[in-house]
């Protein structure tokens, strides 16, 4: 294993810790740890991005440069994945089974169309 992936590796996880316990700290209300669960939360995207920094420079790759068709793709990934939550939360929290399955299903369904959308069809 190279060095640069170990590291990515270690600060990955570290920061993948620390925002999930943020994410749980902050959605469960028994806990009544909604404030530390925030900056826990935040403290791993912090840490998420420096290890994507860090990996990047360890590998001699050049910085990323955004431009509107990664914002626009980044955009939409988000979307799909909170369209997909949202269905999951329609079942599972307010019993609504019918309207959450077309929901999850649209989520899912933008989800598969990612990858063409990214890639293309050739």
């Amino acid at each position: 294993m190279k060095k640069s992936s170990f590291v990515a590796m270690m600060l990955g996880t570290v920061s993948a810790v620390f925002f999930a316990l943020g994410m749980c700290m902050a959605l469960l209300p028994e806990w009544n740890a909604f404030k530390p669960g925030i900056v826990l939360g935040v403290i791993g995207i912090v840490l998420g991005l420096i290890t994507l920094i860090v990996w990047r420079k360890m590998e001699h790759k050049a910085p990323i440069k955004l431009k509107g068709r990664v914002v626009g793709l980044t955009i939409y990934g988000i979307l799909a994945a909170l369209i997909l939550g949202a269905g999951m939360c329609l079942c599972m929290v307010w019993g609504q089974f019918v309207i959450g399955t077309i929901v999850g299903l649209v989520g899912i369904l933008m989800l598969l169309s990612f990858i063409p959308i990214i890639k293309g069809i050739k």
